[in-house]
């Protein structure tokens, strides 16, 4: 995969491009990943990227000349045209669903602005897609880019020394992740669930699999509604949240 960020501070980029996860399949060779400074696609002779708005109103807003080059110099002649993605606290929000469906593209383009906005221009007619990581704002988009790209990247075959690790994670399958324990079996008086030291597989998956409804029950419910599950599981929440109900 190759991940071109166009930004006005690519050097935020270095630390988080250089480490861990990110780092160690940038080395690899499964992700190519480049910060660029879209200022360098400025049309005049100050190397401007915002203006005034038009109509009036405080900030800056910038301009579609240098964000349209630069996607245009950096989309291959052959090969496809990539995905565009812009950050933009008015975006669709980013789920792991869009993070699975991001991983199987070969090319992102991540566009992060800053000041009061961007050129309704480049909206229509440049990025392919919007993106919000939450209902906030921040104070330009690289921050946001850092989060989708980490998510994403994980997801590709070779970065994650366990690949089952993308799979069972809280989102992968529409629930949270179950509680995990590590050694000592005892701490201080709370020790592991005696199903995780047992031995048997089949008990331990069921465990974890009515551990990660309950998680989820308690801390959001909201994705029960579109998780894939069994009568009976749902049965056995309906009845954990009359029980709940009736407290």
């Amino acid at each position: 995969m190759h991940i071109d960020v166009l930004t006005l501070f690519p050097e935020m980029f270095d630390g988080v491009f250089g480490a861990s996860i990110l780092g160690k399949a940038r080395e690899k060779g499964i992700v190519d990943l480049r910060a660029v400074n879209f200022r360098d696609y400025a049309n005049n002779k100050h190397n401007t990227v915002d203006d005034y708005p038009y109509g009036g109103g405080g900030g800056m807003v910038l301009k579609p000349e240098p964000m349209f080059a630069a996607v245009e110099d950096l989309t291959p002649p052959s090969g496809g045209r990539p995905r565009i993605v812009l950050m933009c606290p008015q975006g669709e929000p980013f789920t792991q669903p869009k993070a699975q469906e991001l991983s199987r593209e070969r090319h992102l383009i991540f566009v992060c602005g800053h000041y009061e906005g961007y050129d309704e221009r480049i909206r229509e007619h440049l990025v392919t897609e919007e993106l919000s990581i939450g209902d906030y704002v921040l104070t330009g988009g690289e921050l946001p880019a850092m989060v989708v790209i980490d998510a994403v990247v994980r997801l590709l075959p070779g970065v994650l020394g366990n690949e089952q690790s993308a799979v069972t994670d809280s989102f992968s399958t529409g629930l949270l992740e179950y509680p995990h324990y590590t050694r000592p079996a005892s701490f201080r008086g709370w020790d592991v669930p005696e199903v995780l030291t047992s031995g048997h597989h089949g008990r331990v998956e069921a465990w974890r699999r009515e551990q990660s409804l309950l998680r989820t029950l308690r801390r959001r419910p909201d994705l029960l509604e579109k998780a894939d599950l069994t009568p009976k599981e749902r049965a056995w929440l309906d009845s954990l949240r009359g029980a709940e109900h009736e407290d």
